[in-house]
């Protein structure tokens, strides 16, 4: 029995609820699925998400985050220090590589900042929803019912 797990495609979307926009992403779905680096999509409220990363051994300045339109790309290039040629490594399990990681948001996800802590970087998004673009009440005009048992007059 075959099974088509799309829990994967959904990795690198952020406030998407509806079901068809799965499918715009099989594009390029091979890119998606690099795991370096990690990191962890978060509903943390109503309307607020966060994605973090797991970022270890970049600083500050080795980031960058742009969002576009409806994408966040969040990259790292470490710079090469000059003492490479003295250190000797034994094991070297810090990935230190660089690295590009975009995100497709939904309508109306914005970034609202960021933050590195513990070697986690932190991205913090929200869904602004335009008054103009939220359901409203429409009142219906007619003639008012008569009461059950009663004649209109």
């Amino acid at each position: 029995m075959n099974l088509l797990a799309l829990s994967p495609l959904m990795r690198s979307t952020v406030g998407f609820d509806r079901f068809n926009d799965v499918f715009q992403m099989l594009e390029s779905a091979d890119e998606r699925f690099d795991a370096y680096p990690p990191y962890n999509i978060e509903k943390v409220g109503e309307d607020d998400y966060k994605i973090v990363m797991a970022v270890a051994g970049f600083t500050l300045n080795d980031l960058t985050i742009t969002a576009e339109n409806e994408n966040l790309t969040v990259s790292g290039k470490r710079e090469e220090k000059e003492d490479k040629e003295t250190r000797t490594f034994l094991h070297r399990g810090i990935a230190t590589r660089a690295f590009t990681r975009t995100f497709r948001l939904a309508d109306h996800i914005k970034v609202t900042g960021a933050e590195m802590a513990d070697g986690l970087l932190t991205v913090n998004l929200v869904r602004e929803v335009p008054e103009e673009a939220k359901p409203r009440m429409i009142p219906i005009a007619g003639a008012t019912k008569a009461i059950e048992g009663k004649k209109a007059n």
